[in-house]
């Protein structure tokens, strides 16, 4: 039996180098796409990721309070960082483009 083991730095999880401030205009565009019963999921945990980041939360509080994995929190963390609100948008996919847009699908 050897003695109970220490919590060390190496222990903590480390913060973000990304800190979150939001200007009063971008916390209310993000708490109203938060709030918004009809945007896509993705868009609703994109603004909650920032606003909780925002509020000084790690990215593991983040990501347990989400039920998301702790890479997505810091994915949509750092792109709000560098882009601000234009970094939560979907960017555009690689690959080649779709032969048929959504509509024309339905149709056939």
């Amino acid at each position: 039996m050897g003695l109970p083991r220490l919590s060390s730095e190496a222990d903590m999880p480390r913060r973000s180098p990304y800190v979150v401030r939001l200007a009063a205009a971008e916390r209310a565009e993000l708490e109203k796409r938060s709030r918004s019963y009809t945007s896509l999921y993705r868009d609703v945990i994109r603004a909650r990721i920032v606003l909780y980041a925002a509020d000084g939360l790690r990215n593991d509080e983040i990501a347990a309070r989400l039920d998301t994995p702790r890479q997505i929190v810091s994915k949509w963390r750092k792109r709000f960082f560098e882009k601000r609100l234009e970094g939560l948008e979907e960017e555009p996919r690689r690959g080649r483009p779709a032969g048929f847009s959504p509509g024309r699908r339905r149709r056939s």
